[in-house]
């Protein structure tokens, strides 16, 4: 139970982070914040794995890699949104 509270809590931050950081104003709610930050985890996971190996991608203190990919993915997803909204 307390795993899904963190992420939860961490996916609001990742993607709060990801709405400040690309510019433009999306008309998501709390709740749409949260999947963004939580899909966007998935994704930088994803992404890390596939250019740092795992003993060596750590960046502790002052944040952590799951943090710091959850931003990272959710970036990559919020660009990519944007971009087929503006071709539709």
């Amino acid at each position: 139970m307390g795993s899904i509270i963190v992420m939860i809590i961490i996916g609001l931050v990742a993607g709060a982070i990801a709405r400040l950081i690309v510019p433009g104003k999306e008309n998501f709610g709390i709740l749409w914040t949260i999947v963004l930050g939580i899909v966007g985890g998935y994704v930088g996971g994803t992404l890390g794995s596939l250019v740092f190996a795992p003993h060596k991608f750590d960046v502790r203190p002052p944040v952590s890699h799951s943090v710091l990919g959850a931003i990272v993915g959710a970036v990559v997803l919020l660009i990519i949104y944007k971009f087929v909204r503006a071709r539709a």
